[in-house]
């Protein structure tokens, strides 16, 4: 069974990225293949990056920087839920990805978008380019969902069939790159 993190990416209040994210921790859950932990950046609360030498020495001197190098650095592979906020994906998802290198290098990362008429295409898009920088294997698997509040009732995300099957493929795709890039960080 693989380590999966399930990343939030929003951090203003009222916001419903939790809501959406805890819809894929439940059915990351229910399809066995993964030991899941939510990871909330809302609660993490990174202050912007304040580490005096460059990530890629792994030399941290702030007690959030270990903490956040040790949880990413445990994961098997990831699931990126986004907001899209003018076109992008939101700045603390930048932040937290900018905090590190070594840790994520070599496992797969799904996205889960939301918003409105998009459907955070445009902010999936920009994320999939920058965890390739961090060499993420960003799947071409993607969940994206329209008008996402509509679809939340009594603080609960109700999914409709396309999303059901989108985030199942999505699972089984990230299981294969988890599964190879594994022998890619052995090799290490």
């Amino acid at each position: 069974m693989y380590t999966l993190k399930v990343i939030s990416s929003t951090v203003r209040p009222g916001r419903k990225g939790p809501i959406v994210a805890q819809w894929v921790v439940e059915k990351a859950l229910a399809s066995g293949y993964f030991k899941v932990e939510f990871l909330d950046l809302g609660v993490v609360k990174l202050p912007l990056m304040d580490e005096k030498l460059h990530p890629s020495q792994q030399k941290y001197e702030h007690e959030h920087t270990k903490k956040w190098s040790a949880t990413i650095g445990e994961a098997d592979a990831y699931i990126f839920v986004t907001a899209e906020y003018d076109h992008t994906y939101p700045a603390p998802l930048r932040n937290a990805l900018e905090y590190l290198v070594h840790e994520w290098a070599y496992k797969a990362g799904g996205i889960v978008s939301y918003g409105g008429v998009s459907a955070g295409t445009r902010a999936a898009n920009g994320l999939k380019l920058d965890l390739a920088t961090k060499k993420i294997v960003p799947l071409f698997e993607m969940v994206n969902i329209p008008f996402f509040e509509k679809m939340i009732t009594d603080g609960k995300l109700v999914a409709n069939e396309v999303m059901d099957k989108a985030i199942e493929v999505q699972f089984k795709e990230l299981v294969k790159w988890t599964e190879g890039l594994k022998t890619i960080r052995a090799a290490k």
